[in-house]
């Protein structure tokens, strides 16, 4: 409304049909409302009319709905007015439902506020801002056609003239103008207290949390992609051809005579390798593909083989759960065992799991020494946080004298069946 094209815009008129439309909105929930408590009052001693007071008491909802509908003309952002899902099937269930929450009183009351008040007033504010001003603009029209030389304004006083016709019907332009302001404010009143009154607060900020958490695990799923996509870039670009210059310089080594060549061709062969070797250590970091081919199960079979710790595997999945799991108890299970063969100084560990009730569980233990803290810069804390955005948890207990032990849990289904080809 402050700026300058607000009259020429289409929400003085937008503010005028809201306030319109709940005039006749009003008028149909009193004359609806008061009928059926009426009749279903004076019928609720032979117990015919006990529906139509059940009705009465669930009259809000149809009100709520439609004033929902008519906020859009002067609010875009939506209103939430989300109702419980009936635990089981058929109407009984959907009324006992819907008489237990707290949104369908709410919105009875606000059903029999706008019934009895507010519509009057939206009718008051249409009438005094649209058919004054209006009634001022037509003095010239009336006094040309129906006053036969005079004309009456709002009932008040005689138009005789013509300039003074004139005059009326340019003040009553100006009281245009500013009704169509007062109409804008009014409009925006009722609408505050009608989304203060039917919105459900639980509601909106369930939205929020589910928007929240939907928008994390996406953020989650993205990344993971983006790990695959890299992992996939260096291992079928950088490292091929790594290796293929790490054969060039082989033959190239055999083949050049002994002298300072051949020793220069073997030096640089062996830095080729190393940097062959580094390379492979940081795909196999960034996202292994033994992960994507064979699933979690080989994956964590792998990781034991490479720790420094031996490790013993109890781990059977029948299937692969999805992705973003997958991933996500991989890397807890290689971060563990990072620990585990750098800070723990154990002689032996354990990784053992399976998937149960809906549930991927994941168990990693050691013989060490004991006294771990996640807090401490392990690395597990944004392991947590991973786990945390896909519904998971992670809890680690390690008493002084040890033994330590993690234990990872993630809700999910498994999908497909694990390849057990690796």
């Amino acid at each position: 409304m402050s700026r300058p094209g607000f009259l020429l815009s289409a929400w003085p008129w937008r503010s005028a049909a809201y306030l319109l439309t709940g005039a006749v909105t009003g008028a149909v929930a009193l004359v609806g409302i008061v009928t059926a408590a009426a009749v279903g009052g004076a019928l609720a001693v032979v117990l015919v009319g006990l529906p139509l007071l059940v009705l009465v008491a669930l009259s809000g909802i149809p009100v709520a709905v439609v004033e929902r509908s008519r906020l859009r003309l002067i609010d875009r952002d939506p209103v939430s007015g989300r109702h419980r899902v009936p635990t089981a099937p058929g109407l009984w269930a959907w009324l006992t439902t819907r008489l237990r929450e707290q949104a369908t009183w709410r919105e009875l009351g606000y059903a029999l506020l706008f019934a009895g008040l507010l519509w009057p007033v939206d009718a008051l504010a249409v009438t005094v801002a649209l058919l004054v001003p209006l009634s001022l603009v037509a003095t010239p029209l009336l006094l040309a056609t129906v006053g036969h030389g005079q004309a009456k304004v709002l009932k008040l006083w005689t138009v005789t003239t013509w300039p003074t016709a004139f005059g009326v019907a340019v003040l009553g332009l100006l009281l245009l103008g500013v009704c169509a302001y007062a109409l804008g404010v009014t409009a925006g009143a009722r609408a505050a207290l009608t989304r203060l009154l039917i919105a459900s607060p639980e509601g909106e900020l369930g939205a929020r949390v589910v928007e929240l958490a939907r928008s994390r695990v996406r953020l989650v799923d993205a990344f993971e992609a983006e790990r695959r996509r890299i992992e996939r870039d260096l291992h079928d670009g950088a490292q091929q051809r790594l290796v293929a210059l790490t054969m060039a310089l082989g033959l190239a080594r055999l083949d050049a005579p002994p002298g300072p060549l051949a020793d220069r061709l073997t030096t640089a062969h062996q830095e080729a390798g190393k940097a062959l070797a580094e390379l492979r250590e940081l795909i196999h970091g960034i996202h292994p593909r033994i992960l994507t081919d064979y699933g979690l199960q080989a994956a964590v079979d792998d990781a034991a083989d490479r720790c420094a710790v031996p490790v013993d595997v109890d781990l059977e999945l029948p299937g692969r759960p999805i992705r973003a799991v997958e991933s996500a108890a991989y890397f807890v299970v290689c971060e563990a065992l990072a620990n585990v063969a750098k800070h723990s100084g154990a002689t032996r560990a354990r990784v053992s799991g399976g998937h149960r009730d809906g549930r991927l569980f994941l168990d990693v233990r050691d013989d060490g020494r004991g006294g771990a803290d996640a807090s401490a810069g392990s690395g597990l804390t944004g392991l947590a946080d991973r786990v945390s955005v896909l519904d998971g948890r992670l809890a680690l207990t390690s008493p002084p004298g040890g033994p330590t032990l993690l234990h990872v849990e993630f809700p999910c289904e498994l999908t497909e069946a694990a390849d057990r080809s690796a």
